[in-house]
Parts: structure tokens; C-alpha cells; sequence
């Protein structure tokens, strides 16, 4: 049985469209952030989705409930998907912080480990959301055939998909960045194991009348191993 999990980036902010960096600071969207919100609102309607989480921080936030809107859902809150901490660029345009530190924000950016002074890694940021995910995993049961939307941030989105698909944290770069309402979507499968049913067959096995094997599910001692699946980036 599969698990599937839709990353939304927020909408627009005014410090987006003018390139200021915001990292934990908290920005409201703008009015075509707004209009974003509720596009990938729509683009979700079939996704199938039945429970929606969010960084705390407005502009997430308020994109999640414009979606959830959409969707007649909820939408809860958790800290722990807020965005990069930036540290001592917060607030300061990109053309400025290359003027102070030049080829510090290339080292960000190909350097998972490399945090801005003051600020917080990709790797660092990667293990403070994966607990979210994988809290949802031990305790909601209706995920089984369902999709879990988390509405969060650029950095955030990029951190956590790496880290579930296992990469090497050389590798965490290989993600381009994530439009404004764009997403991430992956699949949790029970991982396998030699000799058991492969969880990427979706058909039934066995004698007739024996009673067939279909794909594993999720049980209390596989849930906390899922094998995470890319299904796409930067969708919508």
C-alpha cells in the first residue's frame, strides 16, 4: 500500500519579487501569491489529499489555508517546517550579501553543510522537518491510499525530499529551485526485503482459491522504514 506526500512551496512574497531573502522572518504574501495559492488549490483537487500540514510562518501558512479552503479541509501548524534560519542575511537582498561576502551564496548553494552566518545548513533544517513526516507515518492511519500535503519552503522542500530519498549529502544540490506554489510530490513503500512481496508490484499473486498475495502495507514494524519514491519536482 502507498503513501503519497505533496510538498507546496508558498505563493509570492513582495520580498520574492524583489529577491530580499527571508529566511525565517515573517512576510506575508502578495496579492499574485495569493492568486498562486489558489491555483495549485485547484491543480490538487484530485490528488486525493486528506490532511494538510504547514510551517507556521504567514506566508506558508496562509497559502496552506487558501488551499485548504479548495479542498474543505484543515490545516494544522508545525514549527519544525519553517524555512532556513539565514542567520545574518535575513532581510538583505541577494546583490547585498554578494557585495559583503562574495561567493558565500555559491557556497550555500552547492554546500548542503554550509550555513550562513548565524544561520542554519540544509542539512541541519533537513533533520528538524523529517520528524514531521515520519510522525505522520506511525500515527495517521488513513494515509494508507492517501496523500499528506505539507505546505512549507523552498529550502525546507528542497532539504526534506533529499533526505527521505536517502541521498548523500553531496547530492542535496541536484534540486533545482521551486517556483513560488510549486511542488514536490513522492511515494512511501514498504521497503523491500529479499525474498518478500515487492511493494512496486501492483498485482496479486498466488493459486486460485489459495487466496492472493497483493503489495505489502504498512505494518507497525515497517512503517518507520518506508523506501521513498521521487514522483516529481517543481510540479504545477
Amino acid at each position: 500500500m502507498t503513501r503519497r506526500l505533496v510538498l507546496v512551496r508558498h505563493g509570492q512574497t513582495h520580498y520574492n519579487a524583489t529577491r530580499r531573502m527571508q529566511g525565517q522572518l515573517d512576510t506575508e504574501l502578495s496579492a499574485l501569491g495569493r492568486d498562486q495559492a489558489r491555483a495549485a488549490g485547484r491543480l490538487l483537487i484530485d490528488a486525493g489529499i486528506s490532511r494538510i500540514v504547514s510551517s507556521d510562518l504567514s506566508r506558508a501558512f496562509d497559502t496552506a489555508s487558501i488551499i485548504a479552503e479548495v479542498l474543505g479541509l484543515d490545516v494544522v501548524k508545525d514549527s519544525r517546517l519553517r524555512e532556513t534560519h539565514l542567520g545574518q542575511w535575513q532581510a538583505k537582498t541577494s546583490m547585498e550579501v554578494d557585495a559583503e561576502l562574495p561567493g558565500a551564496r555559491a557556497a550555500w548553494r552547492h554546500d548542503a553543510t554550509w550555513a550562513p552566518p548565524g544561520g542554519e545548513s540544509r542539512v541541519e533544517v533537513a533533520k528538524r522537518a523529517r520528524p514531521v513526516v515520519e510522525e505522520l507515518m506511525e500515527s495517521y492511519e488513513g494515509w494508507d491510499g492517501n496523500a499528506v500535503l505539507l505546505v512549507a519552503h523552498g529550502g525546507t522542500i528542497s532539504a526534506l525530499t533529499s533526505h527521505l530519498l536517502g541521498l548523500d549529502v553531496s547530492m542535496y544540490p541536484i534540486f533545482s529551485g521551486l517556483n513560488n506554489a510549486g511542488r514536490s510530490e513522492l511515494t512511501a513503500r514498504p521497503r523491500y526485503q529479499p525474498g518478500s512481496p515487492d511493494a512496486l508490484d501492483d498485482v496479486s499473486h498466488g493459486v486460485e482459491g489459495d487466496g492472493r498475495v497483493g503489495p505489502p502495507r504498512f505494518t507497525p514494524e515497517t512503517v518507520t522504514d518506508a523506501q521513498w519514491y521521487l514522483d516529481g519536482w517543481n510540479m504545477g
